[in-house]
């Protein structure tokens, strides 16, 4: 059975507590059952503004029109974000993997996702603020974290918003079935492909990124 946010709350009773007491006026937000919502909707801006208040212990994202909650990443969630990062350095050095990249994704840029890595070229993102736009992007990747939003956020509401913001590839690393899925082609909203590999196949992740992921180390970090 999987647990539910009673035994796997979003975030801390104290965190809450420091985030509503430093939310914008007109942002009331509530902590029920262990998930955090926002009593009335959000724009934007509002969210913005709510996020760049979040403790540090908070990372928050704005996706299909509502508040979202991101795990923090664990030991192997950050071990896997490494390996991804020194195969990209030694096939691609003219491009950088940004971990923990703020981007405006969804049609008209209108949703808010932090990502676990964003692929661009070199120093692509030096003149950015804490949200970047899509353009020239190569490929966004998430690492799913064992937390109760994963599937609605990683496996269905992230491919729509970056191919709605054109991203070329979505790669997605999840660890709750040890596969590896290739998203790419995006077309009217919709990525045409989506291939899923296992942990220890060898992947090619199209162009415009054009690498080959030998994914055996993989497994070291099963759980």
């Amino acid at each position: 059975m999987t647990p539910g946010a009673t035994e796997h709350p979003q975030m801390s009773v104290e965190d809450f507590e420091e985030l509503a007491r430093k939310a914008p006026k007109r942002v009331k937000l509530e902590f029920l059952e262990g998930r955090l919502s926002s009593k009335y909707p959000l724009d934007v801006e509002d969210f913005e503004e709510l996020e760049s208040r979040a403790p540090e212990t908070v990372r928050l994202e704005y996706i299909n029109g509502k508040l979202r909650v991101k795990a923090m990443p664990d030991g192997k969630h950050t071990s896997i974000f490494m390996w991804l990062l020194r195969q990209c350095m030694q096939q691609r050095p003219d491009l950088d993997l940004a971990p923990e990249r703020g981007v405006k994704a969804e049609a008209y840029r209108k949703g808010r996702a932090r990502t676990d890595g964003f692929l661009a070229p070199v120093d692509h993102f030096r003149d950015d603020g804490e949200w970047s736009e899509t353009d020239g992007a190569l490929m966004a990747v998430e690492i799913t974290s064992h937390d109760r939003d994963t599937d609605q956020r990683d496996r269905i509401d992230k491919p729509v918003g970056y191919a709605e913001a054109d991203i070329p590839v979505y790669l997605l690393i999840d660890r709750d079935n040890n596969t590896l899925t290739v998203f790419s082609e995006p077309k009217d909203g919709r990525y045409q492909q989506a291939p899923s590999y296992p942990w220890g196949a060898t992947v090619e992740i199209p162009e415009p990124v054009g690498i080959t992921l030998k994914t055996e180390k993989l497994k070291d970090y099963a759980d």
